[in-house]
């Protein structure tokens, strides 16, 4: 799993029958700083997120595919949760 931070989002006019419905989003990978590690990739949100949210992303495509409950579905990096900024659960 890596931090990431969603910069923006994708709109197919084709997909996959295992991904209709699924969203798209840019997910660049950041480090604990939030500094960028690495370029944007695509990534099936399973959570909402948003542009702005810092995230999780799974990079593994099996584990990825199951984070949606899509097992077959030809994913590379799912969304799988989103990072509160600290004091937010105050």
């Amino acid at each position: 799993m890596r931090l990431a931070r969603i910069v923006g989002t994708v709109v197919a006019t084709r997909k996959n029958p295992k991904l209709e419905g699924a969203k798209l989003l840019l997910a660049l990978p950041v480090d604990q700083a939030g500094e960028p590690t690495g370029a944007a990739q695509l990534a099936i949100d399973a959570v909402g997120a948003g542009i702005g949210d810092l995230v999780l992303l799974v990079l593994e495509g099996r584990a990825a595919g199951s984070a949606l409950g899509r097992r077959a579905a030809p994913v590379d990096a799912a969304i799988v949760g989103i990072v509160d900024p600290p004091g937010a659960a105050d």
